[in-house]
C-alpha cells in the first residue's frame, strides 16, 4: 500500500516528530510505500491564491505533487499538535491547497447549492495523531474537542474515507520518557492494526 504521512510541527525535537518517525519506520517495516511530508521542513506555503480556486487551475508543481500523492494514497496519517483547538496554520493551509475539488471530492450532479459531497479519495483509512497539553476530560468538558469534528466530519468523511481513527496523546508537557515510549508503542500498534502488511 501507499501511505501518505503529513506532519505539522515546527520543532524537530518534538514528540510529534517522534510519532511521525515511528509511523514511517512501522509502515516501511511492513512493506508499505511511504510518502512523508514534514510541512515545516519543506517550507510549505499555506497561503492559497485566487488563481488556485478553480477546479481546473494550473497548480504549482509542489502542490500538484501533493495532490497526486493524496489521490494515490491507500491510507493517510496526519500528525500535529492541538493549538487553540485547531491544527497549526501550515496544516490548515495544506488542507486548503491540497484537499481540493476534483482531487479529494466533488459535488453531486444537479447540486443547487446544498453542497452534498461525493468523496473521491481512494484511501479507506485515515489516522490522526494529536498531542495536547490539556487533559482529555477538560478538553471534552470545556472545549468539546473541535479536532474530532474537523478531521472526521469536515475533512475525511467529506472526501469519502470511511474508517477514521484519531488518537490524542496528553499531557505531553508533563509526560515522562517512559510515558512517551509507551505512547510511541501505542501509535505503532494502531498503525499495525490499521494497515497490517
Amino acid at each position: 500500500m501507499q501511505i501518505s504521512i503529513i506532519l505539522g510541527h515546527p520543532d524537530a525535537s518534538s514528540f510529534n516528530h517522534a510519532i511521525a518517525k515511528a509511523a514511517v519506520e512501522e509502515l516501511e517495516h511492513r512493506g508499505h510505500t511511504v510518502c512523508f511530508h514534514d510541512l515545516y521542513a519543506e517550507r510549505f506555503d499555506p497561503l492559497i491564491t485566487k488563481d488556485e480556486f478553480s477546479r481546473d487551475a494550473r497548480l504549482p508543481p509542489e502542490i500538484q505533487k501533493h495532490c497526486e500523492e493524496l489521490k494515490a494514497a491507500d491510507g493517510i496519517i496526519v500528525v500535529h499538535p492541538n493549538w487553540w483547538g485547531q491544527p497549526p496554520a501550515i496544516l490548515k493551509g495544506w488542507i486548503d491547497r491540497v484537499v481540493r475539488p476534483g482531487v479529494a471530492y466533488r459535488f453531486q450532479e444537479n447540486d443547487s447549492g446544498e453542497g452534498i459531497p461525493v468523496g473521491l479519495l481512494k484511501a479507506r483509512h485515515a489516522v490522526i495523531f494529536n498531542t495536547a497539553n490539556t487533559p482529555a476530560a477538560r478538553e471534552a468538558e470545556v472545549f468539546g474537542d473541535p479536532l474530532e469534528r474537523l478531521w472526521k466530519d469536515c475533512v475525511f468523511r467529506f472526501c469519502g474515507i470511511s474508517a477514521i481513527q484519531r488518537k490524542t496523546f496528553s499531557v505531553v508537557v508533563t509526560s515522562s520518557l517512559e510515558q512517551r515510549t509507551a505512547w510511541l508503542a501505542e501509535a505503532r500498534s494502531i498503525l499495525a492494526e490499521t494497515f497490517g502488511g
